[in-house]
């Protein structure tokens, strides 16, 4: 994971993230603010389709990027991993 401290020249830090959902599955994606993307995901026009059907439970991982690009890269990366590595990537980024 990178430095809270690492922004980039507008100061904006981005995120990876995924989110658990009630159903199991797991969610990936980018933004600039979690906690705000993962309430907008509440039956929220702006939340995720992925989300019509099933809650967003909690947040369970978290990756710092200096800007959106490199997110959007890491976020595809996670995206094309196995379930079994996610897990294995959630756990070693936990606590």
């Amino acid at each position: 994971m990178s430095n809270n401290s690492d922004c980039n020249s507008a100061g904006q830090q981005w995120y990876v993230y995924m989110i658990k959902a009630s159903d199991g599955r797991l969610y990936t994606g980018v933004t600039t603010d979690v906690e705000r993307r993962f309430n907008e995901h509440f039956g929220s026009l702006k939340g995720a389709r992925f989300f019509r059907g099933r809650q967003p439970v909690e947040v369970v991982f978290t990756e710092n990027h200096p800007d959106r690009s490199s997110a959007q890269r890491r976020e595809s990366e996670i995206k094309k991993l196995p379930r079994v590595l996610k897990l294995e990537l959630i756990g070693a980024n936990r606590y």
